[in-house]
C-alpha cells in the first residue's frame, strides 16, 4: 500500500498535470477572454473616444422632451414600426441611445439591434449603427459568445468551468503551510530569471483569485440562464416577467406621449433615476418605464420597472426589486457583479485588472513548462552523455 506521503505525491502530480494541460490548452482563449473583458469594463467611454462625434461638446439650456426624441427617431427610421427602447443618460454631454430590436437586416443574429445615438438637446441624430458592426458591439460579442451567437454562449460556459478548474487546481497546488505563508505571498529578492517568472505566475494567479473566481461564475450563469436560473429557482421562487396589454377604448383612442408615461412611472418611485424608456411594439402594448432605485447594484440596466396603459396612462404592473425573492436577487446582481459596476469605480478597476492578468497567467505559465522541458532535456542529455562516456583504465581494473 502507498504511504500517506506517496498518495499526497501523487494527488499532486495529477493536479499539476491538470493545471499544466488547461492553462496550455486554454490559455489563449482565457487571455482573449480577459482583455475583452477588461476593455468592456468602460465599454462606453471607450465607444465614445473612438467616436468623438458621440460626445455633446456644448450642451443646450434644456433637452428636447422624450415624445420629440422619439418622434425624431421615427423621421429618421420611418419604416420601423414597432417599439424602441430609449437610453437616457445621466451625463449631459451624452448622447441618447436608442435600440430597435430584430431589424430585418440582422434578424438571423440573436441580439443585433439598430442603434441610434441622438443628440438631446436637438433631436439630431449622431449614429445610425447595427450591433455588431461597431468596434465595442464587435468585442462584446467576442468576450461573451465567440461571435458565435447560441453556439459560443455553450462553449463560452465550458471554458468558464473549466477556467474554474484551473483556477482552483492552482491555488490547491500553490497552498502553503502556514509559517511559510509570508514568503509565499511575496517575491524573493534577487532571485534567478526562473524564479522571478514562477513568483509572478504564483502571485499573480494568488492575488486575483476571488476576483476571477467570482468573474468565471458569473459568467458562467449569464452565458446560460435559461440551465442556471431554474436552479436558483429551487431556493425560493423566481418572478415571472410581467407582459401587460393596453386596451384601446373609444374614451382613450390616442396614445399618451412618452413624457406622460415617465410622469406616471416616476409618480411609484420619485426618488428613483429614470435609466430606460420602452415604447409599445404595438396597439396592445404597453409603456415600460426603468428607474433606478438608491442602492441597486446595476447603474445601467437597473431592476425596478413600471407599466403603464398607452392609452389610459394607467399602472398595469410594477417590478420592484426590494420585493423580490432571494433568488431573484442573487440574478440581480450576476450582471453587475461581472462588470464591476456593482461596486462603484473600485470594482471596475478590479475586473478591469484581473481581466489583465489572465495573459500574465498564460505567457508565465508558458515561459514556466518551457523552462522545465528544457531544463529536463538538458538532464537527459547530459544522463546520455555520461552513459557513452567510454570507462577509465582506473575503473576497468576495479
Amino acid at each position: 500500500m502507498k504511504s500517506t506521503a506517496g498518495k499526497k505525491q501523487a494527488r499532486r502530480q495529477f493536479w499539476l498535470a491538470v493545471h499544466l494541460y488547461l492553462g496550455l490548452s486554454l490559455g489563449l482563449v482565457i487571455s482573449l477572454v480577459g482583455l475583452t473583458g477588461s476593455l468592456l469594463v468602460f465599454y462606453i467611454d471607450l465607444d465614445e473616444w473612438l467616436n468623438p462625434q458621440l460626445i455633446i461638446s456644448e450642451p443646450g439650456p434644456q433637452r428636447q422632451s422624450y415624445e420629440n426624441i422619439f418622434q425624431a427617431l421615427r423621421r429618421a427610421e420611418p419604416a420601423r414600426q414597432r417599439g424602441w427602447r430609449l437610453e437616457i443618460p445621466d451625463d449631459p454631454r451624452r448622447a441618447i441611445t436608442a435600440r430597435y430590436y430584430q431589424p430585418q437586416e440582422t434578424e438571423h443574429h440573436g441580439f443585433a439591434p439598430l442603434m441610434l445615438s441622438v443628440d438631446p438637446y436637438t433631436g439630431s441624430v449622431l449614429a445610425n449603427r447595427f450591433w455588431g458592426e461597431f468596434a465595442m458591439t464587435w468585442l462584446y460579442d467576442l468576450h461573451y459568445k465567440l461571435l458565435l451567437d447560441e453556439t459560443g454562449k455553450i462553449l463560452m460556459a465550458i471554458v468558464g468551468g473549466l477556467l474554474l478548474m484551473s483556477l482552483v487546481s492552482g491555488i490547491y497546488l500553490w497552498w502553503p503551510p502556514l509559517h511559510k505563508l509570508k514568503s509565499a505571498l511575496s517575491l524573493k529578492r534577487h532571485a534567478s530569471r526562473e524564479r522571478l517568472n514562477y513568483d509572478l505566475h504564483k502571485l499573480a494567479g494568488v492575488y486575483s483569485f476571488i476576483v476571477l473566481l467570482l468573474l468565471a461564475l458569473t459568467g458562467i450563469a449569464l452565458e446560460i440562464p435559461q440551465y442556471v436560473n431554474p436552479l436558483f429557482g429551487y431556493f425560493s421562487p423566481l418572478q415571472a416577467s410581467p407582459a401587460p396589454k393596453s386596451a384601446i377604448t373609444q374614451n382613450n383612442p390616442a396614445r399618451i406621449s412618452l413624457d406622460q408615461a415617465v410622469a406616471v412611472g416616476q409618480a411609484r418611485f420619485p426618488q428613483a433615476r429614470l435609466c430606460w424608456i420602452e415604447t409599445p411594439h404595438d396597439t396592445n402594448g404597453s409603456y415600460r418605464i426603468n428607474l433606478r432605485q438608491a442602492g441597486e447594484p446595476s447603474l445601467r440596466f437597473p431592476k425596478t420597472n413600471v407599466w403603464v396603459d398607452q392609452y389610459s396612462g394607467q399602472v398595469l404592473a410594477i417590478s420592484n426589486p426590494d420585493e423580490l425573492g432571494g433568488s431573484d436577487t442573487v440574478i440581480n446582481w450576476l450582471h453587475p457583479l461581472h462588470t464591476g459596476e456593482a461596486f462603484g469605480l473600485t470594482g471596475q478597476l478590479l475586473v478591469l485588472f484581473s481581466g489583465l492578468v489572465c495573459p500574465i497567467l498564460f505567457i508565465t505559465g508558458l515561459i514556466r513548462w518551457l523552462q522545465k522541458r528544457r531544463g529536463r532535456r538538458t538532464t537527459k542529455r547530459q544522463s546520455l552523455s555520461a552513459k557513452n562516456q567510454p570507462l577509465s583504465p582506473q575503473m576497468l581494473n576495479r
